[in-house]
């Protein structure tokens, strides 16, 4: 008579795979481990682990399993409806983000490819809205971010979480914009108070603020072309 499974539960806290993955991150974990997370549970004779280890068995490692079907995933004793579709969705998830090939990269040359940028989104607020495009080194567009949005403040735009987000993003450079709902961009003293702590913070990191543009209602003005970068 074989002994019984170790069930997940009796297994010591720091050693169970959820544990080990908030702890150590999802690279240190092995296959099976990622498999058990996935499942969450195994059977009431068969621990998480052991069902797991069982499925990459069965399919000879990760190479078959991605192209397991539904029938082929429910054939495997442990696994029923809701553990094959979560299983399936997984391995499709995967494949799609394998195969996911970005949309070509709004590149800006210049105050005017800024502003049709943004335009359009920014020039019927009601509200002001200061956001931030990220660029890399071919002045491409590879994030965008909505900082904050009201009156703008020198207090309230502060650089650090402008430039944190700069540093996540591997930013080579940014540009920043605000709209005036009054439809009129003419720059306020705050505006251009918000700039040059922009372009300071950005010297000392090295990442540079590229231009400051003022959304109105069809117009816009930049900071850079009126030089206050």
């Amino acid at each position: 008579m074989s002994s019984p499974s170790i069930m997940i539960k009796d297994v010591p806290k720091e050693d169970r795979p959820r544990e080990r993955l908030l702890k150590h991150g999802p690279g240190h974990l092995s296959n099976q481990e990622l498999l058990a997370i996935l499942m969450g549970s195994g059977t009431k004779n068969e621990s998480v682990m052991v069902l797991s280890n069982r499925i990459l068995m069965h399919f000879e490692g990760l190479n078959l399993l991605k192209d397991a079907t539904i029938e082929e995933l429910m054939a495997i004793k442990g696994i029923g409806t809701a553990k094959g579709v979560l299983l399936l969705s997984a391995l499709e998830l995967g494949k799609r983000m394998n195969q996911y090939q970005p949309d070509s990269r709004y590149v800006i040359r210049s105050p005017e490819d800024g502003a049709d940028y943004v335009m359009e989104d920014m020039r019927d607020l009601n509200q002001e809205h200061f956001v931030v495009l990220f660029l890399n080194t071919k002045n491409q567009v590879i994030h965008r971010q909505t900082i904050f949005v009201g009156s703008l403040n020198a207090s309230i735009v502060h650089p650090r979480e402008i430039y944190r987000e700069a540093v996540k993003r591997s930013a080579a450079s940014i540009i920043c914009a605000h709209n005036h709902p009054s439809g009129d961009p003419a720059p306020s003293q705050e505006d251009i108070h918000v700039t040059r702590r922009l372009v300071e913070s950005g010297k000392m990191i090295g990442i540079e603020l590229l231009d400051h543009l003022v959304i109105g209602d069809r117009k816009f003005i930049s900071l850079k072309e009126k030089g206050y970068l």
